[in-house]
């Protein structure tokens, strides 16, 4: 084992700099591990201040080339990169699986849902457009045109590491702008294979980067003066510091962060349509996403349906393969947090309603969870899980619900289950959260729309893809002029 921690016998992770890889000098700051068994993967180093900043000066260099590059021709490297990522989606399948634990049903959803962004920015021109305004006053002309901003920056998450990227890379690059991303270093291969799609697509060296390394890397990108805007997607506490030290340099962030999605569960709901919802938006990606349902709201008799939602989860199929249902935790680490949150609903008054059984004893495995009387002065129900754990509530009134739901401290999304239209309408009208469904548990947004949360969910006026990602990187620029003949 060298000084700086590497060891020869495990893989270590490289940067991605000015269309190279190269190997960082920096320590080993932790193991990819495969989450369903325990196994070292590989390593991650923790980059270097002088090497953040070689990746981020090989991004100015290219950005100024890059950003003169005709319109249609930085849309065509993005049609071969999407067509590429298109033709190696069983690598990325498998390496999602390798190292986030995913189901091949979910895995093949993180890629497939980060390509749709690529196919949107694919059709960038005509989306941006500016003003133009012939004598606006005598002899005077005025055009309003949008540009890029220059180097930009992403800090993505471990439990979408293809789609997160993916919300962020093709809009950026499509624009005119340069890019250096932070994969998570727990699922860094993703990313990886990303940068080998990006060589072969042809971007010219420098218009894309990648800088492996946890919070010393985070803190070297967010110090450099020369970064324009970044991308962050991550729990609310780090998304916080983000956005705070992103603003006071006045650079532009956008920046996803913490859950608590509610769903309504009326008693004139499609009982089976909504038991189904609910075990999947509960357990589905072992309740590892930001869209996760992880609060039931069941008003009036509706409470009578949890023990056919027990049912469910107890046939809830753990493993990886194509028949499975629920993968393990990504950590050792998480795995832990969630059964301490989980002990904390027993000592608190909660009632453990299912716990399930793991199928191993290697890896972070862990069964659906579901907790009733659970009241929202409980741990399990203040904090963000990020496990497959439900906790359920009983209201007697829409309004109740609605109240319950809007005094949370987050908007990322809810959901309400009911065949009265006018239950629905009023859900969707006074609900302050900034995505909703209607008989729908997980309401994402397709590319053209833009994911819209809210509250401490979502900082940054401009959210990820969709008309704002358009806006996010680019900058309004107006030219007056005035010639006489």
């Amino acid at each position: 084992m060298s000084s700086n921690g590497y060891s020869s016998s495990v893989p270590l992770m490289e940067n991605f700099v000015g269309g190279k890889f190269q190997t960082s000098n920096g320590p080993v700051i932790g193991n990819v591990t495969n989450p369903a068994t325990g196994q070292v993967l590989r390593q991650v180093p923790g980059s270097l201040k002088e090497e953040v900043d070689a990746a981020i000066a090989a991004a100015q260099e290219a950005f100024v080339s890059w950003s003169a590059t005709p319109i249609t021709k930085r849309v065509s490297y993005m049609f071969r990169f999407r067509e590429i990522i298109h033709r190696r989606l069983a690598d990325f399948v498998a390496v999602i699986r390798q190292e986030g634990g995913k189901t091949v049903k979910d895995a093949e959803g993180d890629i497939i849902r980060g390509l749709e962004v690529a196919d949107y920015a694919c059709g960038f021109t005509g989306k941006v457009e500016g003003m133009f305004e012939k004598n606006i006053a005598t002899d005077i002309d005025m055009l309003q045109v949008r540009e890029p901003l220059g180097v930009c920056i992403g800090i993505c998450p471990f439990n979408f590491p293809a789609m997160i990227p993916l919300w962020m890379i093709p809009i950026a690059l499509v624009t005119g702008n340069t890019f250096v991303l932070k994969p998570s270093e727990l699922v860094p291969g993703a990313a990886h294979l990303l940068a080998e799609i990006s060589l072969e697509a042809g971007f010219p060296p420098g218009v894309f980067n990648i800088v492996q390394g946890g919070k010393d890397t985070v803190e070297a990108l967010l110090d450099n003066p020369h970064i324009k805007a970044v991308s962050f997607v991550g729990s609310t506490p780090i998304g916080r510091i983000v956005y705070q030290k992103a603003s006071m340099k006045g650079i532009r962030a956008q920046c996803n962060m913490g859950a608590k999605n509610h769903a309504v569960i009326m008693p004139d709901c499609n009982k089976e349509l909504t038991l189904q919802a609910l075990t999947a938006a509960a357990f589905g990606a072992t309740g590892q996403r930001c869209m996760a349902i992880s609060v039931a709201v069941f008003v009036g008799e509706s409470i009578g349906m949890l023990p056919a939602l027990v049912e469910k989860a107890a046939n809830v199929r753990m493993g990886t393969d194509e028949n499975s249902d629920m993968g393990p935790l990504i950590s050792a680490q998480a795995k832990a947090r969630v059964e301490k949150l989980v002990q904390s609903a027993k000592t608190q008054g909660a009632k453990i309603l299912y716990e399930g059984q793991p199928p191993s004893s290697k890896g972070n495995w862990m069964g659906p969870v579901i907790i009733s009387n659970v009241t929202t002065d409980m741990d399990v129900y203040n904090q963000e899980i990020f496990g497959p754990v439900l906790v359920c509530l009983q209201v007697q009134t829409l309004d109740e619900a609605i109240q319950l739901i809007n005094s949370n401290r987050f908007g990322n999304g809810t959901a309400i289950f009911t065949e009265s239209g006018v239950a629905a309408r009023k859900f969707q009208s006074e609900i302050e959260v900034g995505q909703v469904g209607i008989n729908i548990p997980i309401p994402v947004p397709a590319p053209p729309f833009g994911f819209t949360g809210s509250k401490d969910s979502m900082w940054g006026d401009l959210p990820f893809y969709g008309p704002t990602g358009f806006a996010f990187f680019t900058r309004p620029k107006t030219i007056v002029s005035r010639f006489k003949w």
